[in-house]
């Protein structure tokens, strides 16, 4: 008596276990049928057992980051995989039964299979992996629900609203906000993030107009965009921009802090509402919920995730009451400023006066929050299309803890000290945080680490 199959993975030819692939057979051909899922070799069994082929691959797909293509939603997701053989895709096409559940991004072959009917499925790659990504666990709950009856409901078994680029809105003139003035040796990333972005525009056939008066940067250069503005990155000049160019959209993201205050005080203003422009990437009210401090402490109770005691201040009142809520030693914070400008670490009062003071000269808003100095500092490179495909580009570790500033401190890519289980956790929380943020495009999450603990 049993109310459904599991089929686990294992070495070796899949065309040499007969005995196995006969039993699947007998357990799909019952009625009713019952659910059956199998992984990695099972995935093979179940397709000879469906009435397809298994070949060799010359070297088959091994390790932690094989991208796979959900072919019912289109949406891809990052696997693990260690095998040398795979499902022919057009001898299970050709049963008339069954379809590819996954393909692989990189190479086409079958990731997975699923029965056009009957509650049978399986999946090529480990979804199970110890080592993770687990992105993909949630197809064990989809067995589960099989196995009760249930329908299945998870964000990553849905279909996409946006799956392809006929989905998109057309544009033909895109404004590209720089970084403006920068000293020399600082910030190269902004101008080389928005040298790519000027390249992969002209590759659609799109018209570039950029507004940097940074005359000493490759973006600036001629041959790269349309036409250049040396103007401040500023609301005033960039609606004068807006008002001559009338571009379709907008792109505030490869410019630094500074391209971001701009594009958020345009938005505050409603000249992108006035003039018709269309924010393209990270929505605005994304940029504010992340540059917030106070907001973005909010979005991240919304989800569960842990977040340092902190309280936004607007005086330094406020400041010195939240410090003795929280306890000291404390961190303070400046919301909306470029490289740390107005933050630094108080164990007393008499330390926070200064700090708090210095803060609100250059921002509205201080974030007064626990002091996490000596725990690791990690970050995480994340993208995310407007499609919900997210994935970790790298993750990096920095030399020194908490309490010497990113910009003064040696980053290493990838980690050096994490375990897998620490490695997997904040990829985990990266990932459902830029989703629940709304981010599109890439974004940098940075941690901080218990180095005796998981706790983060």
């Amino acid at each position: 008596d049993w109310d459904g199959v599991f089929v686990s993975n294992g070495p070796g030819n899949p065309a040499w276990c007969t005995p196995t692939v006969n039993n699947l057979k007998k357990a799909m051909s019952l009625d009713p049928p019952r659910p059956i899922f199998g992984v990695c070799m099972g995935n093979q069994l179940m397709g000879l057992a469906a009435g397809a082929t298994t070949i060799k691959m010359k070297y088959g797909n091994r390790g932690l980051n094989q991208p796979c293509i959900d072919q019912r939603t289109l949406r891809c997701h990052i696997t693990s995989q260690n095998h040398g053989y795979v499902i022919d895709n057009s001898s299970l096409v050709a049963t008339g039964q069954w379809e590819p559940m996954f393909i692989n991004a990189n190479d086409s072959s079958n990731e997975g299979i699923i029965h056009k009917t009957k509650p049978f499925f399986s999946v090529q790659f480990h979804p199970e992996a110890s080592a993770g990504p687990q992105d993909t666990e949630y197809l064990f709950d989809m067995f589960v629900s099989m196995l009760h009856k249930e329908k299945f409901h998870h964000p990553l078994n849905q279909q996409l609203s946006t799956t392809t680029s006929s989905h998109r809105q057309p544009v033909k003139k895109i404004l590209i906000l720089g970084s403006g003035g920068l000293s020399i040796g600082q910030a190269g990333e902004f101008d080389y993030s928005g040298s790519q972005a000027i390249k992969a525009l002209k590759e659609e056939k799109i018209t570039t107009i950029l507004n940097n008066p940074n005359v000493a940067t490759v973006q600036t250069s001629p041959g790269m965009a349309d036409r250049v503005y040396f103007l401040p990155v500023t609301p005033e000049y960039v609606t004068k921009v807006i008002q001559d160019e009338l571009p379709d959209g907008i792109l505030v993201t490869f410019g630094g802090q500074t391209a971001l205050n701009c594009g958020v005080e345009l938005f505050k203003q409603g000249i992108l509402e006035k003039y018709g422009v269309r924010v393209l990437g990270t929505p605005i009210q994304s940029i504010i919920a992340t540059e917030d401090r106070g907001i973005f402490a909010e979005k991240l109770a919304e989800i569960n995730e842990r977040i340092a005691p902190s309280m936004a201040c607007r005086s330094l009142d406020d400041a010195m009451v939240c410090a003795e809520n929280i306890g000291y030693p404390v961190i303070v914070r400046a919301a909306f400023c470029l490289g740390g400008l107005g933050s630094g670490f108080a164990d007393n009062k008499e330390q926070l006066i200064p700090l708090v003071s210095e803060a609100l000269a250059s921002s509205e808003q201080v974030l007064v929050e626990r002091s996490l100095r000596g725990w690791k500092e990690i970050e995480y490179e994340v993208v995310r299309d407007c499609a919900d495909n997210c994935i970790t580009v790298c993750n990096m570790e920095n030399m020194d803890p908490m309490g010497i500033h990113t910009g003064e401190s040696i980053v290493v890519a990838p980690s050096q000290t994490l375990t897998d289980a620490e490695y997997q956790m904040l990829r985990n929380t990266a990932i459902k945080t830029v989703r629940h943020l709304g981010v599109v495009g890439e974004c940098n999450i940075q941690y901080a680490l218990n180095p005796s603990s998981q706790e983060y």
